[in-house]
């Protein structure tokens, strides 16, 4: 229990174990070697001014986690990610999405969220558990689940490209343990320490609304992505620990400043990666769309999109490929299989919205059932191929996903064109402005008001006072 006004209560664990805790040499070495990979398959690092303001903030919490030399021990980075979330890998590396950051609403609860993550690289957590291999990259996840299918680890081997990196889940216990770790370090740095319960309080709103929009939305959050256990209780503990520093109201938060850093930060899906919104996945770049079933949800990735739902599993991926278009169709299933002998059935020609296609499919047995592994491929151009990877239950083949397959369409200049990213804009509020007239002008087709109470942390009865700030998100410029 930490005693409230003690100074030895905001000694950092790690630093009252021993004087100052060196990072084992090879899990540096290997955060060094994973880092570009999980960098691109998280969409890209930002860099400039935001990027650098995360790294300092990030640098003055460490200063205090008793791992030694703390300003080249750690390493933080602002990931192009629309998943809300921030981890650490063994070796100092801490990352944190774009997303997570547009729930903050001050430097205070940034700071409590990379001191969090210092506070499992300073306590050694990853060497208290067993370690979990995690496939970081869309296609690792769809691709486990084919291994799976297929009885084949060799689906690894091929996974191996898609940047198969390691991230951690730790114990709940182990998480209330960073908390505190974190609480502490806002207090010895001279933050508030109001961070700690403000960011988790988000993240439970956060949660909370995503439950209620569930069905009516369809993005979803990738399992990988859940190393944090979020809830009002999380949020209700971080407060007690916060007043048992004693200083609890006082120190820095730096809200305004904080804001500005925040402003034009993307919400959602970069445009760059294609966007999500209603059940169509449209790509501005790429010039291409398809729609996925109703009750089925997607999650956008660096290389492909994943789709899922209560009839099935699949994938959206491809590239550049020049050869016959049989032969694609059958090399998919055939490397998904690890190299074993597949009983493939023989590619069928047919054309799709004006395109050649190529489908073919296997069974395969999963567990004490059977299912149809499909894969339809579609010749885009004369050096590009796309297709889709569906998992269905013996018998139904593509019938789940036949209307997704038969979505597959060029956008045109002009639809391309009109695709925008979300973006942060924090707004002053003027005389005359109410949650109400503000939330009218989210970017979103539903639950704008809910949205923006959320994104504020205000009541539906919150009033505003003139020259006070508050964040919407709206419709921005792509970036060139």
């Amino acid at each position: 229990m930490i005693a409230a006004a003690a100074s030895s209560a905001l000694l950092p664990v790690a630093l009252a174990a021993q004087s100052a805790r060196y990072l084992n040499p090879r899990e540096v070495a290997e955060a060094q070697q994973q880092h570009a990979a999980l960098v691109e398959e998280f969409g890209g690092a930002e860099t400039g001014q935001r990027a650098a303001y995360v790294q300092s903030v990030g640098q003055r919490v460490a200063a205090y986690s008793g791992v030694a030399n703390p300003g080249q021990s750690f390493r933080f980075t602002t990931l192009n990610s629309a998943v809300e979330n921030a981890f650490a890998v063994p070796g100092g590396y801490i990352y944190i999405t774009r997303q997570l950051m547009t729930l903050m609403n001050d430097e205070s609860e940034l700071a409590f969220a990379l001191g969090h993550e210092a506070g499992h690289v300073a306590a050694n957590h990853a060497q208290q558990r067993e370690r979990v291999q995690r496939r970081n990259s869309i296609y690792g996840v769809f691709g486990a689940i084919l291994g799976s299918v297929f009885g084949s680890s060799a689906v690894g081997n091929l996974l191996s490209q898609q940047a198969q990196l390691r991230t951690l889940s730790f114990s709940r216990q182990q998480e209330y343990d960073a908390d505190r770790l974190a609480t502490q370090y806002l207090a010895r740095s001279g933050y508030d320490p109001a961070g700690g319960p403000g960011i988790l309080a988000a993240l439970a709103r956060s949660g909370a609304l995503e439950a209620r929009v569930q069905g009516r939305e369809t993005r979803s959050t990738p399992e990988w992505a859940s190393t944090h256990p979020l809830s009002e209780n999380r949020a209700r503990q971080a407060q007690v620990m916060a007043q048992q520093t004693g200083r609890l109201g006082t120190g820095i938060r730096n809200r305004d400043h904080f804001l500005a850093q925040l402003d034009g930060t993307y919400v959602d899906d970069d445009p760059a990666q294609g966007v999500i919104e209603d059940v169509y996945f449209r790509h501005p770049g790429l010039r291409l769309q398809f729609a996925i079933p109703v009750g089925f949800q997607m999650q956008n990735g660096t290389r492909s999109v994943s789709i899922s739902g209560s009839g099935g599993q699949a994938e959206f991926g491809g590239g550049g490929y020049q050869g016959p278009l049989e032969s694609y169709a059958a090399r998919v299933l055939q490397e998904l299989g690890g190299g074993q002998r597949i009983a493939i059935a023989q590619p069928e020609r047919t054309t799709i919205n004006g395109m050649p296609a190529a489908v073919t499919a296997t069974r395969a047995q999963a567990g004490s059932s059977w299912v149809d592994v499909s894969v339809v491929a579609y010749q885009w151009d004369r050096d590009t191929v796309y297709h889709f990877v569906m998992i269905t239950r013996a018998g139904q083949g593509i019938g789940p996903f036949r209307s997704m397959v038969n979505s597959l369409r060029r956008l045109t200049p002009a639809e391309a064109a009109a695709i925008r990213p979300r973006v942060v804009d924090v707004v002053t509020v003027r005389a005359g402005d109410t949650v109400q007239s503000l939330a009218s002008r989210m970017a979103y087709r539903s639950f704008r008001l809910e949205r923006f109470l959320s994104l504020n942390g205000l009541a539906a009865n919150s009033a505003l006072s003139p020259g006070q700030k508050v964040k919407l998100v709206v419709y921005g410029t792509r970036r060139s």
